[in-house]
């Protein structure tokens, strides 16, 4: 069986990228195709891969402004010699045109937010004045090709309850929940230092303002590790309390969950390996009660964190202020424990059962329908 990995950009090593890895492991002979792919920005796992990118290469560098060509440049890829491709998917991805007789499944992180959920956040607050005009027929063209595509898939697997129901609202298509991967064996717990901690990346949606508002009311100290487009905003919001740490190795990435007093998620999460990999340090993660928070974060015992309800200012710091009313009683182990249930281990079971790989059985198809 020759198999095809489709992933929608390689220019970052998130989760997304954590997901083709676990893919790439089930799967040493596949070959990767993709949008836009960076050699530098990408695991050595991934680069050791047969990589074919699409012609819109060259111009990656704005890559954020080219979603108009991405139908078209994902569908010439030549799937003929293929039997079985994978899409991985928050973008264009699944829009690949596969032969007859091949098996597409599609392992969707979400809907495309930015023409669906998130569509009048973008269109009116979050997208440069001089482009919205061109926003709204754009979008409605990239919706209707976004249905259609769905419709080509065989098999939709979610990464989270969450976006099943997303994947059912937006294209009326059942799937299967198979969690990402999250190497949790390689984090640690250490005596936590006087400072909470956000790793993501700086785009508007994770609501990282909310946060760095709150913490320079407050004086608590905060580091952020991640980049993005809005980095310059967030700066501008900040205090000395407030450390922007970039880019980090994975080596000092854990150190820094492992020295942390809490991790936070202020914004809605599709799934959140980042708040995975705070529990499997044994890290309490304090979040907004919503998408993935509500499936990974353990509530009543043991003691995970603190959800708060509403994207405010105010609910975060109430919120911080509860969390060190209980940080007394959080029991680091049982934490590390928790965060087990989301392991790589866990995903390549799961995930070749849904393959049928050779010697696990067929996964079994979710009894409860989609909402």
């Amino acid at each position: 069986m020759r198999a095809a990995i489709i992933h929608y950009w390689l220019l970052n090593q998130r989760g997304g990228e954590a997901v083709v890895e676990g893919l790439c492991r089930l799967l040493p002979d596949a070959d990767l195709f993709t949008l836009f792919y960076d050699p530098a920005r990408v695991s050595p796992a991934i680069r050791a891969r047969r990589i074919r990118a699409s012609f819109l290469n060259p111009l990656r560098r704005w890559y954020r402004s080219l979603l108009p060509l991405m139908p078209l440049a994902i569908e010439q890829f030549d799937l003929r010699d293929y039997d079985l491709v994978i899409s991985s998917e928050s973008g264009p991805a699944k829009g690949v045109i596969v032969p007859s007789g091949a098996r597409h499944v599609c392992y969707c992180h979400t809907p495309m937010r930015y023409l669906w959920d998130l569509y009048p956040a973008y269109s009116r607050e979050w997208t440069p004045g001089w482009k919205r005009p061109l926003m709204a027929p754009a979008a409605n063209y990239l919706r209707l090709w976004d249905y259609a595509a769905a419709q080509r898939v065989d098999d939709f697997i979610a990464n989270s309850h969450n976006i099943q129901r997303r994947i059912w609202r937006c294209y009326r298509r059942e799937s299967q929940v198979v969690h990402p991967p999250v190497a949790v064996e390689t984090f640690f717990w250490k005596p936590p230092e006087d400072y909470f901690l956000i790793v993501a990346e700086l785009v508007p949606y994770k609501r990282i303002d909310s946060a760095v508002r709150s913490f320079a009311q407050t004086g608590r100290k905060l580091r952020i590790v991640g980049t993005g487009p809005e980095y310059r905003n967030l700066k501008r919001l900040a205090r000395s309390n407030i450390e922007f740490c970039g880019r980090v190795s994975d080596q000092d990435l854990r150190e820094l969950y492992a020295h942390s007093r809490a991790f936070l998620v202020p914004g809605e999460e599709d799934f959140g390996i980042a708040a995975v990999e705070a529990l499997a340090s044994g890290k309490p993660v304090i979040a907004l009660a919503r998408g993935g928070a509500l499936e990974t974060v353990p509530r009543g015992d043991p003691v995970g964190g603190v959800l708060y309800g509403e994207p405010r200012d105010f609910d975060l710091a109430e919120a911080l202020a509860c969390f060190e009313r209980l940080e007394p009683s959080i029991k680091p182990a049982e934490l590390q424990r928790h965060a087990a249930a989301f392991s790589e281990s866990q995903f390549s079971a799961k995930m070749a059962g849904v393959l049928g790989l050779p010697g696990v059985p067929a996964a079994v198809r979710l009894a409860e329908p989609s909402p």
